[in-house]
């Protein structure tokens, strides 16, 4: 856990290229996790890379 690259909401958001409030909601929802740090979150970047991963599909 130590390699582990945490990023706040608004970096997610920035990598994602969705609102903060979207972000929220994911975390919220259960969908990506995320650890609490005082009265932010904090999400790894292996889990955004994963839950892109995911959600992502061929449309042609």
């Amino acid at each position: 856990m130590s390699e582990a690259r945490f990023l706040t909401i608004a970096e997610v958001a920035a990598k994602m290229r969705v609102s903060k409030m979207t972000v929220y909601r994911l975390v919220h929802g259960g969908e990506l996790p995320a650890v609490r740090v005082g009265r932010s979150f904090r999400v790894t970047e292996d889990d955004v890379n994963e839950y892109l991963r995911k959600s992502f599909y061929n449309a042609g």
